[in-house]
């Protein structure tokens, strides 16, 4: 069994341009891609693409690979080729918007990663309006045009055998509906005072976010940018 400093001297040989070396490292992480392809099945993009987006995330690894980052080869490639991947479904999105819209949101998303590369944290939303001479709003709506839709027969979570969406909604079934407010309130008191007001306001009351906005005495953005942020830590912990 090949051992990984044999691996890594195959990627050094692969980088000089050597394509036996480059094909033998392809082969040993060929599983490797697979999986990772396997994630974003069923997203409106033939199999057949997403391998080949996969190669060049592959190949990039491979280039970009430095045995001073001290970790293993497949490890490095791993996001580079989730990395390409989703590169590619943001800017070729299922959802079709006006060629000016994609241009912004295309050039808005290379100036995110551009920052993000720079100063390992992500730009404002004011500060790409800035950047763009845009208002914030159309900021906002240039992201959320690229972001891919999500079908609710996607798996919740990346294991083989999580529910999918669809089991995430909550039937009208008595003793389902009152399981969910019981976890829903131990949710929210998890919550700091603010977070707990937009979301009762949001969801609980059907507030827009511009009547939220003007009761915390913030921008409709603003309140946008919390509700996002709010929803994905509630993601991340339950």
């Amino acid at each position: 069994m090949i051992n990984q400093e044999q691996i890594l001297d195959y990627v050094r040989k692969a980088k000089q341009g050597d394509e036996y070396a480059k094909e033998f490292v392809f082969r040993q992480n060929a599983p490797l891609l697979k999986s990772i392809i396997k994630r974003f099945t069923n997203k409106g993009i033939e199999y057949e693409d997403l391998y080949q987006i996969a190669c060049i995330g592959f190949l990039k690894a491979v280039n970009n690979f430095d045995d001073k980052f001290n970790v293993k080869f497949s490890t490095y490639c791993v996001p580079m080729v989730i990395g390409e991947i989703k590169r590619y479904m943001r800017d070729n999105g299922a959802i079709k918007v006006s060629r000016t819209l994609k241009i912004l949101a295309n050039k808005i998303n290379k100036y995110i990663d551009e920052y993000f590369s720079k100063n390992n944290e992500q730009p404002s939303i004011e500060l790409i309006a800035k950047e763009f001479g845009v208002e914030s709003d159309e900021v906002v709506i240039a992201l959320d045009s690229s972001r891919m839709p999500l079908s609710i027969y996607d798996k919740y979570d990346d294991e083989d055998d999580g529910q999918e969406l669809i089991d995430k909604i909550p039937c009208e079934d008595g003793e389902d509906k009152v399981l969910n407010k019981i976890h829903l309130s131990n949710i929210i008191e998890n919550l700091n005072e603010r977070e707990q007001k937009i979301i009762i306001m949001r969801y609980f009351r059907d507030n827009t976010q511009s009547e939220i906005a003007e009761s915390l005495g913030v921008s409709q953005v603003q309140v946008s940018r919390l509700e996002s942020k709010i929803i994905e830590k509630i993601r991340l912990k339950y």
